[in-house]
């Protein structure tokens, strides 16, 4: 049976407890935020541009009537970034949503030389949940929560050329980074439970949402097409926080769940319990692409074990 968003209340209120969004100054993160804030979190939006998001923590506090809202520098796509981001956090962390992503973007590296969504979405993420991990840990309910795609279903991990390499393909990099996120959150979430911990990793997507996702697309023409789409066939970026949100606050969420909306082709509609790819749950697979991700990044998971 579905769990939908039933299980989680706008009045299940989360005074006292710290959340830090990632790509907060817009979209799914921004309406995140709003929604944490105003049940009382503390929330710290981690944003690439200090400007917009700026402007976003103004929009938020606005919105959320909320004075526990604080803004800092991260840019995914710069590893000492991600590194002074964690150098700098004290204190227990209740909850990290790794929302920030980019999608069908022109062939870029980034500053480590990773191809970007490969980089941004999948890698950079995995080396911020790593080093935060120590802080999640103070947390006795802490969560990671991983926003992947519909994507993911079309993905498929290339070992031989992980970073696009020897061919760029704009839609098979971002399918590829989209089921990274999920692999990522079920190996995770084995791992904290061989070693027994209490924290959480979980994962959702927002089905079709009308956010600024397409703005990084390849030339005028795709990005019209691909936004005009959005907007006509999508939901709200507010609706499509809404499995984000569960499964950041749910009561009954547990680890390796994933959400999304129940609609047709879970495309829209309201938040429930859905089911990845079959290919998500190769634990295999997994466990190279966390190697791997553990080389590229340099980060390990101190203390916890394979599963």
């Amino acid at each position: 049976m579905n769990r939908s968003t039933t299980d989680s209340s706008a009045n299940h209120r989360l005074d006292g407890l710290t959340a830090v969004v990632t790509g907060a100054n817009s979209g799914l993160g921004l309406q995140t935020v709003i929604d944490l804030a105003q049940r009382g979190a503390s929330v710290v939006l981690a944003c690439r541009s200090e400007e917009r998001g700026a402007a976003a923590l103004e929009r938020a506090r606005i919105a959320s009537d909320s004075g526990s809202l604080t803004l800092r520098q991260l840019d995914l796509g710069n590893l000492e970034s991600v590194r002074s981001f964690a150098r700098d956090w004290t204190g227990p962390l209740d909850l990290l949503v790794n929302n920030a992503g980019v999608m069908a973007t022109p062939l870029k590296r980034t500053v480590d030389g990773f191809e970007q969504q490969f980089g941004i979405n999948h890698l950079g993420h995995f080396a911020l949940t790593g080093l935060l991990l120590d802080f999640l840990r103070q947390s006795p309910s802490a969560r990671v929560v991983t926003v992947s795609s519909l994507a993911h279903k079309r993905g498929h991990i290339d070992f031989s050329d992980l970073n696009s390499d020897a061919r760029y393909r704009a839609w098979k990099a971002y399918n590829q980074s989209k089921l990274a996120n999920l692999m990522f959150t079920m190996e995770l979430d084995r791992r904290v439970r061989a070693a027994g911990w209490p924290l959480i990793a979980v994962a959702a997507h927002p089905g079709l949402s009308t956010t600024n996702l397409t703005a990084g697309m390849r030339g005028a023409a795709v990005l019209d097409l691909m936004g005009g789409f959005f907007r006509i066939m999508g939901q709200s970026d507010v609706d499509g926080a809404q499995p984000i949100l569960l499964a950041a606050t749910g009561p009954h969420v547990h680890g390796g769940d994933y959400y999304g909306p129940d609609g047709p082709g879970e495309t829209h509609g309201n938040a429930v319990l859905v089911a990845p790819a079959p290919s998500v749950l190769d634990e295999g697979v997994a466990a190279k692409l966390w190697a791997a991700s553990e080389e590229l990044t340099g980060v390990t998971y101190a203390g916890l074990p394979a599963a």
